[in-house]
């Protein structure tokens, strides 16, 4: 099947790409570029108290009237995008850590790999920070606009893959090889959107991914991330500079939320600067 139901129509729009979309290497790197550059990683809502499930169906929909999400709902709608276009999509249960020498498996993100042409990649549209451009599924390191990847088989008895990010804060992501279902995420999606300590909860953060960097902002600064000229911060000072660099950086729409949950989000965003700040001084 090369053809979409009604269900992936807003979102094909969002992401700008034009059809036929026939499975090829070429138009899967089209559509991961497009999701990178226009569906933000975002957790608005669950800063808001009020998380989106992560059924693919209603994340679609979603990225199709302008939200954004985090990994379960980026590749958990991705991947259910690529199915409905006829590309050979598998799941799998993986995790991302800050120690770089972990290899063990949380479950606390959701991977992709996709079969076309004969060749197997590393798909991945909910990392954030990630690649612009899957990954071909094999050991060795890759380049892309100044960032440096590698792949390399996941050491220990599970069979596996782990992910290195050289320049990220996460800077590996472990996944199983076995296939998983998105039911497999609903525990951790749950504990991920509701738990006190769950990062989540306690940042407000979003990510956009293109061909030459990675802008980020978490809590009020907005970072742009150049692998050649290195990072360039400026610190947001009004609810209206925040709201102002989520529709216009990120192509967050914003007309879901209220007077009310924008004066919400901005509360919390500033008390979790002021902590932060605290912790500096500290």
């Amino acid at each position: 099947m090369t053809t979409t139901t009604g269900i992936f129509d807003g979102y094909l729009r969002r992401l700008g790409t034009t059809g036929p979309h026939t499975p090829s290497v070429e138009g899967l790197f089209a559509l991961q570029r497009a999701h990178l550059e226009r569906v933000p990683y975002e957790n608005i809502d669950i800063q808001l108290g009020r998380p989106p499930g992560i059924d693919p169906e209603l994340s679609a929909r979603r990225f199709g009237a302008g939200r954004g999400g985090y990994c379960f709902h980026l590749n958990g709608a991705f991947a259910a995008l690529l199915e409905s276009l006829g590309y050979d999509v598998t799941r799998h249960v993986g995790a991302v850590y800050e120690d770089p020498d972990v290899r063990e498996i949380s479950g606390n993100h959701l991977a992709l790999t996709v079969r076309v042409d004969g060749e197997a990649y590393f798909v991945d549209a909910g990392l954030g920070d990630g690649p612009h451009e899957p990954l071909p599924l094999r050991e060795g390191s890759y380049e892309q606009g100044g960032f440096l990847y590698r792949l390399q088989p996941l050491d220990g008895a599970e069979q596996g893959w782990t992910y290195h990010n050289t320049g990220g804060p996460f800077p590996v992501m472990n996944f199983r090889s076995a296939p998983a279902t998105m039911a497999d995420f609903a525990d951790e999606h749950l504990r991920l959107s509701t738990a006190p300590d769950s990062p989540f909860i306690r940042t407000f953060a979003a990510l956009r991914r293109d061909a030459t960097g990675i802008d980020l902002l978490r809590g009020r600064v907005l970072t742009r991330i150049d692998p050649e000229k290195g990072p360039v911060e400026r610190e947001l000072g009004s609810p209206e500079e925040l709201f102002d660099a989520l529709a216009t950086v990120f192509g967050r729409e914003l007309d879901d939320l209220t007077p009310a949950d924008r004066v919400t989000l901005w509360a919390r965003v500033q008390q979790a600067h002021e902590a932060w700040l605290a912790s500096q001084e500290g």
